[in-house]
């Protein structure tokens, strides 16, 4: 068998395999044995070798106490063959206080699109990698989803290993209520943006979480009591599990006031929560979505059979929108 014609079989999909091993038998080549070694490091027609590959460790770290950092995470960064940081010159400050010394490369926002395939030939090759975050855990308002993206979608493992997540933390903590909640990550940085995406949660019924930077807490809290209302309650939670520590409840108006008057609630990570929207008691008490689709179905359906289709599409109670369009109706 020539070199080409080997290359050629090892390139084959495996159901063409099966079926050239059989001709082969059939036809009583001596290559047979030859051919059989060959088929060991097949490859499909997606690429994926058959051969071990690496598992790429998501992995938590501090967000301020390095007392945080768990047993699992010290392990599995001092045993893979490679960390995948979000800045290199921060995580080896922490690899050095823990006495690991594992190779970094970066891997930010920057650059995550472009080295993912760096990372993604050591983990095919069989090298494990673990992903770090500057704080926190990855991907989380972090880099890293292009990198797992694309792991998962050659086939390598990926493992969370779990620990730190400050919007976690500020929820534990805050006393709002965390059977829901969602989490808007950094709200954008202009006053326009900030306010219309504040706008798109204004009636969300679950407790809000945000990410903001320390010079723009003032500004935030502002487009918060205007969007949401000076009533609305919220926590401020900063510099957590740090020395100056902070989680201040209050509503907003309150809460403005309060980091207005202390430059020192001006600094450091920030973590805001808001609480859900409740409907106020009477007729405006499904909110303005659920308006404009009662709306729409009225003008359709009867009044009955439009609030039951309303109620399955908002969510708001049946009778609640009943009531509402019975008004409606009345003062037409």
């Amino acid at each position: 068998m020539s070199p080409c014609e080997s290359i050629t079989i090892g390139l084959l999909p495996r159901s063409g395999v099966q079926l050239l091993c059989a001709l082969l038998r059939v036809l009583g080549l001596q290559c047979l044995l030859l051919f059989q070694w060959q088929v060991r490091a097949v490859t499909d027609v997606a690429g994926a070798s058959t051969a071990p590959v690496g598992t790429l460790y998501v992995v938590a770290t501090p967000i301020g106490n390095l007392d945080d950092m768990s047993a699992r995470a010290l392990k599995v960064l001092a045993g893979v063959s490679l960390i995948a940081a979000e800045d290199t010159r921060h995580s080896i400050r922490l690899l050095q206080h823990f006495g690991i010394d594992t190779p970094l490369a970066a891997c930010h926002e920057h650059n995550e699109r472009d080295e993912g395939g760096r990372f993604l030939t050591r983990l095919l090759a069989g090298d494990d990698v673990a992903l770090v975050s500057d704080a926190g855990t990855p991907l989380i308002s972090d880099p890293g989803y292009h990198l797992v993206r694309q792991a998962r979608s050659a086939g390598v493992p990926v493992v969370p290993v779990p620990g730190a997540c400050a919007l976690i933390a500020a929820l534990s903590a805050a006393g709002l209520p965390s059977d829901r909640f969602i989490f808007e990550g950094f709200l954008p940085a202009k006053t326009a943006g900030r306010r219309a995406r504040l706008e798109q949660v204004k009636e969300e019924p679950r407790t809000l979480i945000f990410y903001e930077a320390p010079h723009r807490i003032l500004e935030c809290l502002a487009d918060m009591q205007a969007v949401f209302g000076a009533d609305r309650p919220a926590v401020l939670a900063r510099e957590i599990t740090k020395t100056f520590e902070t989680l201040k409840g209050l509503p907003l108006s309150e809460l403005h006031a309060f980091v207005a008057g202390d430059s020192n609630q001006q600094r450091g990570e920030c973590v805001v929560l808001v609480g859900g929207w409740s409907a106020p008691e009477g007729e405006q008490g499904i909110g303005t979505e659920a308006q404009r689709v009662l709306d729409l179905l009225l003008a359709e359906l009867p009044l009955k059979r439009a609030a039951a289709l309303a109620s399955e599409i908002t969510g708001v109670r049946k009778n609640l929108l009943y009531q509402v369009a019975l008004e409606k109706q009345k003062e037409q």
